[in-house]
């Protein structure tokens, strides 16, 4: 359990909450949301005892242990990675090493024996004699195979730095547990199994992520970052989303009556709390709307940028045919062999792999970027496409301000370029920006307003999710639901794959799977998971 009392958080004049007084019970887990720069990561700060609020106290249960995924992931390059994991319970860990030492002494006195069968009894109530096969186990879930486990952390890969602090979290079945962002640079199997560990978690849970299907799928509780205020609601993400709009439509319609706006609330309240109950989600089995008061309800004062693409022209009946393709990567491993789809009309197809280097090498051989392996493709003559490339660095090594930056991709006035830019949610005097100076979701922004200038009728969007928060997630996925062209993308979020595509290719070293199906019909169906099985290990 965790309470805030009359938490504030200031920095200079600027106010980020004030008059915060919460309690985080056990058995719940909460996910904090809040515009950028609203304070999320820093209440969690607050919490851990990183950073000293302005005023106010933060108490655990007695005795309880708190842990926090950590964002350092150098500070270990010097250990193993089974102790990594081991040192995230740091009481066990400290009687770990006074063990060692007093067995390890070349004279063993009495008092060392008395002080061993203390350490002995404790180390065994911790559950310390089977930590090193829990943290293996821990690890082997978040994909790090067990030849990795007494490595040194500096001799692994970024992404493998996060999995192992993220299993350092985990470890120990801590009383709170503190998670910033624990999905980034989690492949889609490994999310699902953080989903269903979080759901028999029977510990209280703060997180923080952009990951909308992950916070609907563990969150019994949203804390609401918002009007200068931290406010905590009962339901997941998906029900303060639509819950906010609600509210937005009925506060720009005036005219509606106060018990008419009530009844349309309990009416929304009602049904939605009715698909959760047949829904699979960790959120069926908790009581999420038990006490949620109909006022609390508000129109959120967060800003959605215009994301919305449209087609000069429709595209023909030839879209795009790939015979044959192969690419490999670098190091000489196959990424993808024996590529064959042809695209049709209406296809929004979502590219997989257990390589995510595999997609990105696709779309850069269908953009004209690289050459295949071997194999070949055609885009039909009516096709016009737009690119949302995986790395855009080379994009922004310019000294150019927004409004020049994009007049680059376009015909058109500065009044006409700043009408996307502004879209884009880029006012005033941020459009005069220099663009080598832009934050990775601020590039994210301009890359699609480039791509929003095309007028395409077929979008290729490699992770396109990376690095925008949760409005411009919401926004880019709702106009993708309604775009009448085609679209080929790959993506991490659940969400965004679920709701926009209507076919799957997954890429693999010995072949294709080819579905007209959307993705959660896809990771349940036993068959599809056979084949993969194959077509994986046959490499």
């Amino acid at each position: 359990m965790i309470t805030l009392s009359n938490i504030a958080i200031q920095f200079g004049k600027r106010v980020l909450y004030k008059d915060v007084n919460m309690k985080f019970t056990s058995g719940n887990i909460y996910g904090v949301i809040g515009a950028n720069g609203a304070g999320k990561s820093t209440l969690l700060k607050a919490i851990s005892g990183e950073l000293e609020p302005t005023k106010g106290t933060v108490e655990l249960g007695p005795g309880e242990r708190l842990s926090v995924l950590s964002q350092d992931h150098f500070q270990y390059d010097s250990e193993t990675v089974l102790n990594t994991v081991l040192m995230g319970h740091t009481t066990m860990w400290d009687i770990m090493r006074e063990r060692e030492a007093l067995y390890s002494k070349p004279e063993f006195t009495d008092e060392d024996g008395i002080r061993v069968a203390e350490l002995e009894e404790k180390f065994a109530e911790m559950g310390g004699y089977t930590a090193e096969s829990d943290a293996a186990a821990l690890l082997s879930g978040l994909g790090i195979k067990e030849a990795k486990h007494n490595r040194l952390m500096g001799e692994l890969s970024g992404k493998e730095k996060v999995r192992v602090m993220l299993a350092k979290a985990l470890f120990g079945n801590p009383d709170n547990l503190l998670l910033d962002e624990p999905t980034n640079d989690l492949d889609l199997d490994t999310v699902q199994w953080l989903e269903q560990y979080l759901s028999e978690f029977e510990h209280t849970v703060l997180v923080v992520s952009h990951d909308r299907h992950f916070l609907d799928c563990v969150c019994t509780h949203t804390v609401d970052i918002d009007f200068g205020k931290v406010t905590m609601f009962a339901g997941n993400y998906s029900f303060w989303y639509q819950s906010s709009q609600l509210a937005l439509r009925q506060a720009q319609n005036q005219k509606a009556k106060a018990e008419e706006k009530r009844k349309e609330l309990e009416e929304f309240i009602r049904r939605f709390s009715a698909n959760v109950a047949k829904s699979k989600q960790t959120t069926s089995r908790k009581k999420m709307l038990e006490k949620l008061n109909v006022e609390e309800i508000r129109p959120s004062t967060r800003k959605y940028p215009g994301i919305i693409f449209t087609m000069d022209r429709e595209p023909g009946n030839q879209i795009l045919e790939v015979k044959d393709l192969k690419a490999t990567s670098e190091d000489g491993a196959v990424l993808f062999d024996k590529v064959n789809f042809t695209v049709e009309k209406g296809d929004k197809i979502v590219f997989l792999s257990h390589d995510p280097r595999a997609m990105t090498a696709l779309f850069e051989i269908i953009n004209g970027n690289r050459q295949p392996d071997e194999g070949s493709y055609n885009w039909g003559i009516t096709i016009t496409t737009a690119y949302l490339p995986l790395d855009n660095t080379a994009f922004f090594q310019s000294q150019l301000n927004l409004v020049e930056w994009l007049g680059q991709f376009g015909e058109g006035n500065d009044v006409y370029f700043k009408a996307f830019l502004g879209r884009m949610l880029f006012s005033g005097e941020e459009v005069l920006k220099k663009v080598n100076v832009l934050s990775g979701g601020e590039k994210m922004r301009c890359m699609i307003a480039k791509m929003q200038l095309k007028n395409a009728n077929c979008l290729i969007l490699d992770t396109p999710t990376n690095h925008l928060d949760l409005e411009s997630i919401q926004a880019f996925n709702n106009n993708l639901k309604i775009y009448k062209g085609n679209i080929l993308f790959s993506s991490h979020d659940h969400e965004f794959i679920q709701t926009v595509a209507n076919r799957i290719i997954e890429l693999t070293p010995n072949g294709i799977i080819d579905k007209m199906m959307d993705y959660d019909e896809y990771i349940s169906s036993e068959n599809i998971q056979t084949l993969k099985a194959k077509l994986y290990e046959e490499q």
